[in-house]
């Protein structure tokens, strides 16, 4: 054991002397380049052989070693300050880590003071937060019956007033030009609503395309009193929601379930779609000023919805799981929405609101309304009993008897090759199946097909061309205006031209 011992004092020796020596070697280092004495020593040895000019390289042979030692001075300086900031750094970070764990505690804390509130309020109301349900009965403490609670009052209370109702056959028997015009007429004769006749087809022919239908323009020429006076017509009046800046998801239209009183907060929205479920007849909901918050935020899953060709598969989830007294069309807690509803959107394009995007736009026909209706002499015309069916059988007869001829479409295909080589603008299959409803319905409406064709890609695709940087494409805009002119005939596709030239002079 001594043996070892004397080894490992000897092995450690090794090192420590080493280590001393290293620290020897700086602190001398240090002490020798500050001996100020020796410096003046080797001086005073030397001052009786020097001249004038070895005077001059002596003072200059001085300065330089002041600066050099200035200059590790600052080194050291720098480094020493460099490394308390790097630890004060290390230490505010800690710090700030610590407060963080702080502020989580206390926000538990919060969660847990804001929990038992609202298990008082919830106590107040004859429920136990800890169960899954209660009734709302005087305060009993008993858990709900699924079998026997109510959760969708204002649906039930709909099922009770239709629960004898049979869809009733109007027998219409009208065409859509006389369509048209008996609308224009009830507007006028009714409500004191001047619009034009080709404004009206526009219309029709917009629902004929399309559930969405966008209705832009200035303020004040009429865009919410149209959508409001076609309910008025068909006696069924317009659901008007209103949109506002807050909506962020879908249960700003259809409500949500309330997981404290299991209650589902109903919608006139969710409403008016459940009653259209009962019935042939057709409906009207009103978005007015749509675009005070973000389309796709609230409407994405409705626009997803109404794309698909099976109106089948046009189901909603409300809830997860369905309850025996939960209305009749409500299976498993999805609901079908029901294909004679209408959905209109009223736009102002002003700095409060928000640009709606291609993808809403795509899946919409927008309709300009710019203009307020010059007067006329209408025929009486009192609103109007219309089966869905008959309406939609119209529609789908105009598309059967009106395609676009073959000439135009060839035409419109050219034009799209043009596009796509000189702006780099496409438009897909979902455009071009609107089109084929639009301008045949157009048509059967009375309308003429180019003139239908040339207000569809004006608004639908032409307006694809904000997106790009104008400034730089004035050219191509004039040579675009004259290809439209050489394809389509002079001046035949005047909404494309004037929004064309609309683009040029505000770019």
């Amino acid at each position: 054991m001594d043996t070892f011992l004397k080894f490992l004092y000897e092995f450690l020796s090794q090192f420590f002397n080493g280590l001393k020596t290293i620290l020897l070697g700086i602190f001398n280092g240090f002490k020798s380049m500050l001996s100020f004495n020796q410096y003046i020593k080797i001086i005073n040895r030397y001052k009786g052989n020097f001249g004038m000019p070895q005077w001059l390289l002596v003072g200059l042979a001085v300065f330089i070693l002041i600066v050099l030692l200035g200059l590790i001075a600052l080194l050291i300086f720098f480094l020493i300050r460099k490394y308390i900031r790097f630890r004060k750094t290390i230490v505010e970070q800690e710090d700030l880590l610590e407060e963080v764990a702080t502020l989580n505690n206390e926000v538990a804390k919060l969660i847990k003071e804001k929990e038992t509130i609202l298990a008082m309020k919830v106590s107040k109301l004859g429920l136990k937060p800890d169960e899954s349900d209660v009734e709302e009965n005087g305060g009993s403490n008993e858990p709900v019956d699924t079998n026997t609670e109510i959760r969708f009052p204002k649906l039930n209370e709909v099922d009770e007033q239709y629960k004898d109702y049979k869809v009733a056959n109007y027998g219409n028997t009208f065409e859509l030009p006389e369509f048209v015009e008996t609308f224009r007429n009830f507007a006028a004769s009714k409500l004191r609503l001047y619009y034009s006749t080709d404004m009206i087809r526009l219309f029709v022919s917009a629902l004929a395309s399309t559930k969405l239908v966008i209705l832009q323009g200035i303020s004040g020429t009429g865009k919410t009193s149209l959508a409001y006076a076609w309910g008025k017509f068909l006696k069924h009046d317009s659901c008007i929601a209103s949109v506002q800046p807050s909506w962020r998801d879908r249960t700003e239209l259809f409500g949500y379930f309330n997981e404290f009183t299991k209650k589902f907060n109903e919608t006139d929205v969710l409403k008016e779609i459940y009653i259209a479920g009962y019935t042939d007849d057709i409906y009207t909901v009103i978005l007015d000023e749509m675009n005070i918050s973000r389309v796709e935020y609230y409407f994405a899953e409705m626009l997803s919805i109404l794309e698909m060709p099976n109106t089948d598969e046009w189901i909603v989830e409300m809830v997860p799981s369905g309850w025996p007294k939960d209305p009749i069309h409500l299976i498993g807690g999805k609901l079908k929405i029901a294909p004679n509803v209408w959905y209109i959107g009223t736009i102002n394009n002003d700095d409060s609101t928000y640009m709606v995007t291609d993808k809403v736009y795509d899946r919409a026909m927008p309709i300009d309304i710019n203009d307020k209706g010059k007067l006329f002499d209408p025929i009486d015309t009192p609103a109007q009993d219309i089966n869905f069916s008959y309406l939609s059988s119209k529609f789908k007869e105009a598309i059967a008897n009106h395609p676009i001829h073959e000439e135009n479409k060839k035409k419109i295909e050219e034009m799209d090759d043009y596009v796509i080589k000189h702006f780099r603008i496409a438009f897909g299959n979902r455009i071009v199946s609107h089109m084929n409803k639009f301008v045949p319905v157009y048509v059967a409406c009375g309308g003429d097909e180019v003139d239908g064709i040339d207000y569809f890609i004006a608004k639908k695709i032409l307006r694809k061309f904000e997106q790009l940087n104008l400034a730089y494409l004035k050219d191509e805009l004039d040579d675009f205006v004259k290809y439209l002119n050489e394809t389509f005939g002079e001046n035949k596709m005047h909404e494309c031209i004037e929004y064309l030239l609309r683009l040029k002079k505000n770019s």
